[in-house]
């Protein structure tokens, strides 16, 4: 799946304009927060926010700067479990699950040593994923998506848990981000 698809999901996916009480991001449009819009230039009211400004924001914060691009040339669907766990929890937080899965995965260090857990997709990062990828052959890439999904599932419920409000939202993240990929 190419970035523009993802994109055009994610948006599709994430809808119009919402202000959901119990959300901390405040008004959304598309699932831009406002304060990711304005700091874009978007100065307008949230509920005109284009749709290509939209696709233009989660291309450049949640694709290429995350080096999400770089994982698509590698690992298509994980690159696409990356993004979208990175437009409902930061890119950082889905980068270091990838960063903590890759660890978990190294065999004690014998197929590359323990990466940073800091959130950045860089060189080492990319070397480990390559690693594992040419060392366990096809099926590496849904073992890594499993183990995003499994993290951000349990993300969720420690939201849903020490912020009695998420609990809102806690069905439809299950129901919607978090998915078993076949291997």
């Amino acid at each position: 799946m190419d970035a523009t698809t993802l994109i055009d999901d994610v948006i599709d996916r994430e809808g119009g304009y919402v202000d959901h009480p119990a959300d901390r991001g405040g008004p959304t449009r598309y699932g831009i927060t406002q304060s990711i819009a304005r700091a874009e230039g978007y100065a307008g009211p949230m509920r005109d926010l284009p749709r290509q400004l939209a696709a233009r924001i989660y291309s450049r914060r949640y694709w290429q700067a995350p080096n999400f691009d770089r994982i698509a040339s590698r690992a298509p669907r994980l690159a696409g479990e990356l993004f979208d766990t990175g437009v409902n929890m930061g890119p950082a937080v889905a980068a270091g699950f990838l960063q903590r899965a890759l660890n978990a995965l190294n065999r004690q260090q014998r197929d590359w040593g323990d990466l940073a857990v800091d959130g950045a997709i860089g060189a080492q990062t990319l070397r480990a994923l390559d690693t594992l990828l040419a060392t366990r052959g096809t099926a590496a890439e849904a073992v890594l998506v499993k183990a995003i999904n499994a993290l951000q599932g349990e993300r969720y419920l420690h939201l849903a848990e020490t912020r009695p409000a998420n609990e809102a939202f806690l069905y439809g993240w299950l129901a919607t981000r978090v998915d078993a990929p076949r291997v």
